[in-house]
């Protein structure tokens, strides 16, 4: 797994949405993207995170932005957590790990002194040449869209 950095080309990928529709990076060229990981769907830090982006959704998609949450849960588990939440934007089911492994934020993490691999929280900012423009690894679940406006002012 190699370490992605900024001005490189963001991997794309191909997996299926909330709806059971096939999604890839390649169809948003031209477009802005927010391409953000989580861990698990509806647990407290990523319900703050989803929630914070839907409130901002608006500005960010008036600022040209695509919006994409990714976890390793299957369609049916996004589907009702984007649901109850209403959530506007795509989320992206990696059951299989590929996208978590290409953008290298599948690891080794520690809760309470029990070590487990799962998805670090890491949020891709991709410009519309699809080259990685910012990569914000210490993500403010409850402010991450004023992360993401603050470093692309």
């Amino acid at each position: 797994m190699s370490e992605l950095k900024e001005g490189q080309k963001a991997p794309d990928f191909k997996v299926k949405d909330q709806h059971g529709n096939t999604i890839s990076l390649d169809q948003f060229a031209g477009k802005k993207v927010v391409l953000y990981f989580y861990p698990k769907d509806d647990t407290p830090g990523c319900t703050a995170e989803a929630c914070d982006f839907r409130d901002n959704y608006q500005g960010l998609t008036d600022k040209g932005y695509v919006v994409l949450g990714v976890s390793v849960d299957d369609e049916k588990s996004h589907k009702k957590f984007a649901d109850k939440h209403n959530l506007p934007f795509t989320l992206l089911a990696d059951t299989d790990k590929k996208i978590v492994e290409a953008y290298g934020v599948w690891g080794e993490k520690n809760m309470y002194g029990k070590k487990y691999m799962g998805t670090n929280r890491t949020t891709f900012v991709i410009d519309e040449n699809g080259i990685i423009a910012h990569i914000i690894t210490k993500v403010d679940t409850k402010n991450s869209t004023a992360q993401v406006l603050e470093l692309t002012k």
